[in-house]
């Protein structure tokens, strides 16, 4: 009797389940912090000087708690959920820089590549 067929998985397919999860929350996360970016630096550039801020704020809670809740998502996942912790940590000194200095935004563009760096080790 020849054994039955069982097709092979393709290789984009994850392996751990939650892991599918884990990996849309992160480009969603990337993808609400490039928005979070972009209206950070029309602010900065003066290009929204009369429309309120809220939403820049809002925003960046929705990528801190979309970062963290990724991280933890990754970790039951079996990912390198640790590769997100400096990006975290600067998204959580965001708040002691200053809008409208130098340090805000060299900050944020810390906060951007540590994201990249991190999204990519814990892919």
């Amino acid at each position: 009797m020849a054994a039955p067929y069982v097709p092979a998985l393709p290789s984009a397919m994850c392996k751990h389940p939650g892991m599918e999860a884990h990996r849309a929350l992160l480009t969603v996360t990337g993808g609400l912090l490039l928005v979070l970016m972009a209206l950070g630096l029309s602010l900065q550039l003066g290009y929204r000087r009369t429309a309120a801020r809220w939403p820049h704020h809002a925003l960046y809670f929705v990528v801190v708690a979309g970062t963290a809740v990724s991280a933890l998502l990754g970790w039951r996942a079996g990912a390198a959920a640790l590769a997100l912790g400096p990006a975290l940590a600067l998204l959580l000194a965001m708040p002691r820089t200053r809008p409208g200095r130098a340090g805000h935004w060299r900050l944020a563009a810390l906060v951007l590549m540590a994201y990249v760096l991190g999204a990519w080790g814990a892919w």
